[in-house]
């Protein structure tokens, strides 16, 4: 954990400004290296998987909109392997920190039939929103499902859901923001992840 950078971009400085920001949990060189790791890690396994049907057969990648939007952009980057694209969009968070009931908004535009699927998550909190997707992309056939998260968040798992993949594990109930990752349609675009005041949660 870090304290904030004074070179920081304006709209960081405006965020730490306010004192929304409580800490930075990973700063973004910790991520890009983590997100390197992650896109060599899984093109390797993909290749083992697929062999030369890789070529004909690329897996689909599915990000969940809007979260995971700036993971997975480079995510997919980092992996030297062909792959298809597609996301989802589901409804779970309002304006405030707790979870909702899970609406699918938007559903893959690409068949999942027969295909091998990597699902792109931005963080595993509840993992209700994860379980919901599984039964969904396995429901329509998907040949294998893999998970890919940015970040695991454990203390208020109620549902218990297998990552394949994990960029960072967080063990404390904070609520995290930056790098696509929201607090009420705010701080998306700060390029490292950082935790929340609690008393910015109640009053964002």
């Amino acid at each position: 954990m870090s304290e904030l950078n004074t070179n920081a971009n304006a709209t960081v400085k405006a965020a730490w400004a306010r004192g929304a920001l409580a800490r930075v949990l990973w700063d973004e060189a910790q991520i890009q290296q983590r997100v390197r790791e992650l896109g060599a890690e899984i093109a390797r396994d993909y290749q083992a998987l697929l062999g030369e049907a890789l070529l004909e057969e690329p897996p689909l990648i599915v990000g969940i909109f809007r979260g995971a939007i700036v993971f997975l952009a480079d995510l997919m980057r980092a992996m030297p392997i062909p792959v298809e694209v597609d996301y989802v969009q589901l409804y779970s968070y309002g304006k405030g920190a707790e979870a909702g009931e899970i609406q699918l908004l938007r559903d893959l535009g690409t068949p999942a039939q027969g295909r091998h699927v990597l699902l792109v998550e931005d963080i595993v909190d509840t993992g209700q929103t994860l379980e919901f997707l599984r039964e969904h992309l396995e429901a329509r056939g998907a040949a294998s499902l893999r998970v890919c998260a940015l970040i695991d968040k454990r203390p208020r798992r109620r549902v218990p859901v297998q990552l394949d993949y994990v960029g960072f594990v967080l063990e404390e109930d904070a609520f995290v923001v930056g790098y696509g990752l929201d607090y009420a349609e705010r701080y998306r675009n700060l390029p490292f992840v950082a935790a929340l005041k609690p008393e910015a949660v109640r009053r964002a």
